[in-house]
């Protein structure tokens, strides 16, 4: 039960984390990002909506594996997850309430490597917890080639 517990509990705090990334979205969705030239794939508001949960669930579930595991590495690899959430809310804060594309390009490329080393960290204790990251990982670098084409087009 215990276990579950601390799973529960860090999908809670990754929900948390894209609850408040939403919260800091809102304002910049109604005028200022509708009026930036976008990719031509860049996909409708609810994909954007489904993915994240998704990711947001499978992120809690590889913390808490690796909370679950007890290791010598344990602090570490929670050091590096709670950086990369804490960078996953600064790209809001970059790209939407700052409406600042070019610093987003940055701060999701520290983000990219956060989760790789997050990746490679927590292979060490639960290769299941690292893999779980590989869709995030991949929707970061989709959405890095997204800002960046705002960034860039802006």
């Amino acid at each position: 039960m215990k276990r579950f517990i601390a799973i529960l509990f860090f999908i809670c705090l990754s929900f948390a984390v894209g609850y408040i990334s939403k919260v800091i979205q809102e304002p910049s969705m109604v005028e200022w990002y509708p009026s930036l030239v976008k990719s031509s794939l860049t996909p409708p508001g609810i994909v954007f909506a489904i993915v994240w949960a998704l990711l947001y669930l499978l992120m809690g579930i590889s913390a808490g594996i690796i909370w679950n595991m007890r290791s010598i590495y344990t602090w570490l690899v929670l050091l590096v997850f709670f950086i990369q959430l804490g960078l996953n809310l600064l790209w809001s804060v970059t790209f939407f309430g700052m409406q600042a594309p070019f610093m987003g390009v940055l701060v999701l490329t520290l983000l990219i490597v956060s989760v790789v080393l997050y990746m490679g960290i927590a292979y060490m204790q639960s290769k299941v917890a690292a893999y779980l990251n590989i869709p995030y990982l991949l929707w970061l670098f989709f959405a890095l080639y997204l800002n960046g084409y705002v960034a860039y087009f802006n």
